[in-house]
């Protein structure tokens, strides 16, 4: 799947100020993932550099998941202790914006680093998730980090290392980025975030990212009269957003990531139960009382057509 996702378009941009990623942000057509390179200094194209990737919003229920990738000349990495990059978790957002913004405006951050982020919209992050052939999380992340690596490779950006914040064991995902770029000398561990400055300028630059995406989010559908608040499962606000927000028929606004339990748990007191003939004798064929979210499951809990079962037929898995 690398290679569909490699497809996205990279846009080359400049962030200044807050009003600027305000309007990017407001100009993203948020069904649809979206990748966008900082401007890359010479540094980066004439020295050897050190790159970073980290994530944000891995276990919300609302809004995209972003990876965010951060590289920097090796010849000049005090910038990264210079800014103060740190884990974005331990820090506040005042601080994870500041030097976000320092990283776009300061003259050494910009003659020696650059960055980029893909923004994976709820939409996406479901339907992979849902297909019939389950399609992980850990997979769309790894796959969103492979794009990015490539797609600053075709930069031109000359990486020579790369550190990333793992999904699942670091020694197979190590493994799987080795072989991809057999000529970068590749770091896959936990908590690189904490441990890495290049990966902890990726993750604040995928943190503020995504808050200002999930802040400046544009709906479709009718826009709620209340706040969402966080999108994470546990915050109260969010929860009454997956209450109050749920169509008895359509679901939910394409801000919900509707794979998630919470969401399915929302959906399933609220949405109507669906019955019609699928045109079989077999009564058991019949979808009579269905709940919506019975069709997310996986094939073998569902009522195969007798056309499918009569021919034995599957769904193709592997090449």
């Amino acid at each position: 799947m690398a290679e569909e996702n490699s497809g996205v378009s990279a846009e080359i941009t400049e962030i200044k100020t807050k009003s600027d990623l305000e309007e990017f942000c407001n100009g993203w057509d948020n069904s649809e993932n979206t990748v966008f390179f900082s401007k890359i200094p010479e540094n980066c194209l004439n020295n050897p550099c050190v790159l970073g990737i980290d994530e944000a919003g891995r276990g919300p229920v609302l809004g995209p998941l972003v990876y965010g990738i951060s590289f920097c000349s090796m010849t000049n990495t005090d910038v990264l202790k210079d800014l103060g990059c740190a884990d974005s978790k331990q820090l506040t957002e005042e601080k994870r914006e500041q030097i976000f913004y320092d990283i776009n405006t300061r003259k050494e951050a910009l003659d020696n680093m650059g960055w980029a982020v893909e923004v994976i919209s709820p939409n996406y992050i479901s339907q992979s998730m849902l297909r019939r052939t389950k399609h992980s999380l850990n997979e769309v992340s790894m796959e969103s980090a492979i794009g990015l690596i490539n797609r600053a490779i075709s930069l031109n950006v000359n990486i020579a290392e790369v550190y990333v914040d793992t999904v699942g064991p670091p020694e197979t995902y190590q493994a799987k980025l080795s072989k991809l770029f057999p000529n970068i000398s590749i770091t896959v561990a936990k908590k690189a975030d904490s441990t890495y400055p290049i990966v902890s300028a990726a993750s604040i630059c995928a943190k503020v990212v995504r808050d200002t995406a999930l802040k400046s989010w544009k709906f479709q559908e009718n826009a709620p009269e209340k706040a969402f608040g966080s999108g994470y499962p546990g915050d109260p606000l969010t929860k009454a957003f997956l209450e109050d927000n749920v169509d008895p028929v359509f679901g939910y606004p394409r801000i919900v990531r509707f794979s998630w339990a919470t969401a399915e748990n929302a959906l399933e007191k609220t949405a109507q139960k669906l019955s019609f003939d699928d045109g079989e004798e077999d009564s058991s064929l019949k979808y009579s009382g269905r709940s919506i979210t019975s069709f997310f499951r996986a094939e073998k809990s569902r009522n195969r057509c007798a056309f499918f079962r009569n021919r034995h037929l599957q769904n193709v898995t592997d090449f």
